[in-house]
């Protein structure tokens, strides 16, 4: 079985270009401008040993890092990297990394720390092959630097293709070889030009086609599943009502029919009215089999006076879990003497590509800033196989997946929201009064960023309750409420974000309602916090 999943996996069914990553924040938008351009693109840390590689890649990026390439224990390439005969091209640290591998007397710690933006003069080589990778562009452009280690010699075997007033080696390209390296960020909007780079490599050196096409995809993903779960066996899975679940539901629907079973478990933590909306969504509008289990109790008691962020996360996992299992005995039980009797051997998750690449790339020693629910397996305790058919898949991407499989634009354009629901937008201890009072709050913050029609400018909005308390006054009375946090944010991948710009007449309307209407809060703020160094959820 693993084999048939390797053998349909998408990097075994499209030109793949493979990125290494070395530790950048940016890292991830090399592979997003490569998807844009319809050329997959799969990221592995750094460390990654070639042999241990399930497929042959058109072509490897070595991706930029924040370590000094001639320190003691920084990381570097499997050196097979570059026995394997396919176009290498090395970003800022992985320029670098191609120059110190030939000798370590290439790289040094610069004079001038080089960041922002700087004019990149072209040079045309003394062969056409090393021209390749800024063919189009002429003979100056506008890019990003930032680093100071610099390229300070030109490695043997390699000339200059650009050069900026800092960096005299900018670019650099091998005589005979396709390898190339740049020290700047071909990846950021703020390399205006830098998207037509990575084409030339992508496309025009390496010779990826042009195929990462949803709509080819979805039939490939189909003939996938089918294969995977067989002619018998029964898959289950959770939905949540956002986009990730349901068009995630709606292909396994597409796939195996009533043999998968959706299962939408009220944790007591869901939205204002959230259950009834998912009942009618996916069961009458979308023909999916769907079951809803009351577990609020469940939840809420072992919730009871639990502060810690991550043990709620944990408890909230776990009880999905044991609810889960108890389903799954159920359906099979139910199945029997039917023509969909079989076992329950899997378990469908909406795992997207961020939280793949949160739990791959390259950090070094770090600590766990909290464990996604979508990422890790399932505990020895779940006896089911994981099946992740958004697993390769970016939101932008996912949506434009849920409209060819012709689900609504309103559901495909639903904000996220988490497994752990509002128990994550409630600070510290998670009471039914409190969750109440976040629900509410949500409610009236959703409903009038709708009614201003300013929904769909934004990919994630919601408003959390601190633990902390205020005095307000309402009316004649002085009142000691929680505070309310909006949190609005921008993003095209999740990877980093951006606060959404109110117009302030808006927010004062939204704070007033709020404080107004909901009983327990006496104040509204706005977090303008970007991602980094904030994440988009509070816990």
């Amino acid at each position: 079985m693993t084999d048939i999943m390797e053998a349909e996996a998408p990097h075994n069914q499209f030109d793949t270009i493979l990125i290494l990553d070395f530790g950048s924040q940016t890292s991830h938008l090399i592979l997003r401008r490569l998807r844009s351009l319809k050329v997959y693109a799969e990221m592995l840390p750094c460390t990654t040993k070639l042999s241990e590689l399930p497929f042959k890649p058109k072509g490897i990026v070595l991706s930029g890092g924040p370590s000094s390439v001639y320190d003691d224990g920084a990381p570097h390439v499997d050196p097979a990297v570059f026995d394997l005969g396919v176009p290498i091209l090395g970003i800022w640290y992985g320029c670098q990394e191609i120059a110190w591998r030939i000798s370590s007397e290439n790289v040094a710690g610069g004079e001038v720390r080089e960041y922002g933006h700087a004019d990149v003069a072209i040079h045309k080589g003394t062969d056409s092959h090393v021209n390749r990778l800024f063919a189009g562009l002429g003979e100056t452009m506008h890019a990003y630097m930032s680093h100071f280690d610099k390229l300070v010699k030109l490695p043997e075997g390699f000339e200059v293709i650009a050069s900026t007033k800092n960096s005299e080696f900018a670019a650099i390209a091998h005589q005979t070889k396709p390898i190339y390296g740049v020290q700047f960020h071909p990846e950021l909007e703020h390399t205006p030009r830098g998207t037509e780079i990575l084409q030339n490599f992508a496309i025009g050196i390496c010779g990826a086609q042009a195929s990462w096409v949803m709509k080819d995809f979805i039939q490939k993903e189909i003939v996938r599943i089918r294969h995977l779960v067989g002619d018998h066996a029964q898959v289950i899975g959770a939905v949540s009502g956002g986009v990730d679940s349901t068009v995630a539901a709606k292909l396994m629907k597409e796939a195996i029919g009533d043999r998968f079973h959706a299962i939408l478990i009220d944790n007591g933590v869901m939205r204002l009215n959230e259950c009834e909306q998912v009942k009618e969504t996916l069961d009458k509008h979308l023909g999916i089999n769907l079951t809803v289990v009351d577990g609020a109790e469940l939840f809420l008691g072992r919730l009871k006076g639990v502060n810690e962020p991550e043990k709620k996360r944990k408890i909230i996992g776990a009880t999905f879990i044991d609810l889960f299992q108890q389903e799954a005995l159920r359906i099979e039980k139910k199945a029997e003497n039917t023509p969909n009797a079989g076992p329950v051997e899997w378990f469908l998750q909406g795992t997207l590509y961020p939280d793949v690449i949160e739990s791959v790339s390259y950090k070094g020693p770090s600590a766990t800033i909290k464990t996604h629910h979508n990422v890790g397996g399932l505990p020895d305790t779940l006896k089911l196989k994981l099946i992740e058919p958004l697993r390769e898949m970016f939101k932008d991407e996912v949506r434009k997946f849920g409209e060819e499989l012709g689900i609504h634009r309103d559901l495909v354009m639903r904000h996220p929201f988490p497994g752990p629901g509002i128990a994550i937008r409630i600070l510290g201890e998670v009471t039914p009064e409190r969750v109440a009072i976040a629900r509410a709050a949500d409610h009236i913050f959703i409903s009038e960023i709708k009614a201003a029609g300013v929904y769909d400018e934004m990919s994630q909005a919601y408003c959390a309750i601190s633990q902390d308390r205020a005095v307000g006054v309402q009316g004649d009375a002085r009142v000691y409420g929680y505070i309310a946090i909006l949190r609005a944010v921008k993003t095209l991948d999740f990877m980093s974000a951006e606060p959404y710009e109110f117009d302030f007449g808006l927010l004062k309307r939204i704070s007033t309602r709020i404080v107004n209407e909901v009983d327990g809060i006496a104040r509204v703020t706005y977090d303008i916090t970007s991602k980094p160094p904030g994440t988009i959820e509070m816990e």
